[in-house]
């Protein structure tokens, strides 16, 4: 860790040089970047700077402790070497933590994505109450929900329903509800009085920024049609809706919820840039997954992550081990424990790489 540390501080006072260059500073893209490199190390080696002067401290003060002869005075420097010491690995736990890599994504809107899976209608009946759970707990954060484009089913379920996040650290919390969540409970459909097991999918897109993105015009096809609700009736006789398909990687993303054909082409297309980069960040953690797999928040699609049990009242988080009797509560928004744990546990993990 302290070899790093000291890569760091060579880093730091280099960008520090770097920023005071005359050409550096009238070329503004070059210089953004190195101010919010020179921003991302400064709590770093600020906090390695005062380790490295009560470390100082620590020698200076045991060195009179070996010297003291006075039984009084040694017991003084005795007390100051301990408390010394106790500030330095106070200090050194202090820079692990600001050392853990931050996700660049973290401060991020988002774009939240509910499929029904296996299931049929309880399936679509369970997307639905998870867009209500994640709409409650936007609620309880202050932040903003907005639909986005919806396919709902004739029993108020949603086959898909794409909704928008805006708010501080929105990303932050909701990347770790990417992946497949699972429902078992009497549906009620069923006169019998049977459990069935239902799956729906969640996916957590950051939103993305014009130049996270780059998107050619000559590559997307966009096409129009009547908005439809459930049971694919038509609710409108406007061309409103929309649909673009990027051609060269397939996406296809749609939006039907505003009555203007212009605000479903822009939300279809802040959608389209944050599944481009979704993608392409996707393609390089598979490249470092090696590196990277302890992640809880990597959003693996794939993966079961929570099971919600009625009979039981129980929400189980598969990725840590973590069970909690406490499903209406979690279904009502109060989902902050889960995600709270599974921040700790993914610092955890990578604390072990820092060291």
């Amino acid at each position: 860790m302290f070899d790093k540390l000291e890569s760091l501080e060579n880093r730091f006072k280099e960008l520090e040089k770097l920023m005071s260059d005359p050409e550096i500073i009238n070329d503004q893209g070059t210089f953004k970047e190195y101010s919010k490199e020179y921003s991302s190390l400064k709590d770093i080696i600020e906090k390695y700077n005062e380790y490295k002067k009560v470390k100082e401290d620590v020698e200076d003060a045991r060195e009179l402790l070996d010297e003291e002869a006075d039984d009084e005075m040694k017991e003084s420097f005795k007390q100051e070497v301990e408390e010394l010491e106790d500030k330095k690995a106070s200090l050194e736990e202090e820079i692990k933590m600001l050392m853990v890599p931050k996700d660049p994504n973290d401060d991020k809107n988002v774009f939240v994505e509910i499929r029904a899976g296996t299931g049929g209608d309880e399936a679509a009946l369970f997307a639905g109450d998870l867009f209500r759970m994640y709409s409650k707990y936007a609620e309880l954060n202050n932040w903003k929900v907005e639909i986005v484009d919806s396919h709902q089913t004739d029993m108020k379920g949603f086959k898909e329903v794409v909704f928008f996040v805006k708010g501080k650290g929105a990303f932050s919390k909701l990347k770790y509800e990417s992946g497949v969540h699972r429902v078992q409970r009497i549906p009620s459909t069923e006169s019998g009085g049977r459990i069935h097991t239902s799956t729906a999918t969640v996916a957590v897109l950051p939103e993305a920024e014009d130049v996270d993105v780059e998107i050619e015009q000559k590559d997307l096809r966009i096409d129009t049609f009547c908005s439809t609700g459930p049971g694919g009736q038509s609710v409108n006789t406007t061309q409103s809706a929309v649909r673009i398909t990027h051609e060269p990687t397939g996406i296809v993303v749609s939006c039907q919820d505003e009555k203007s054909q212009h605000k479903n082409k822009a939300k279809a297309m802040r959608v389209l840039k944050a599944r481009l980069l979704d993608k392409y960040q996707q393609e390089k953690e598979e490249e470092e997954a090696e590196a990277r797999k302890s992640q809880v928040g990597s959003g693996d699609r794939s993966e079961r992550i929570r099971t919600y049990n009625f009979p039981q009242g129980r929400v189980t988080d598969h990725r840590i081990n973590l069970t909690l009797h406490k499903l209406e509560h979690i279904l009502e928004g109060e989902i902050e424990e889960l995600i709270e744990k599974l921040v700790m546990y993914e610092k955890a993990e990578l604390l072990q790489e820092v060291e």
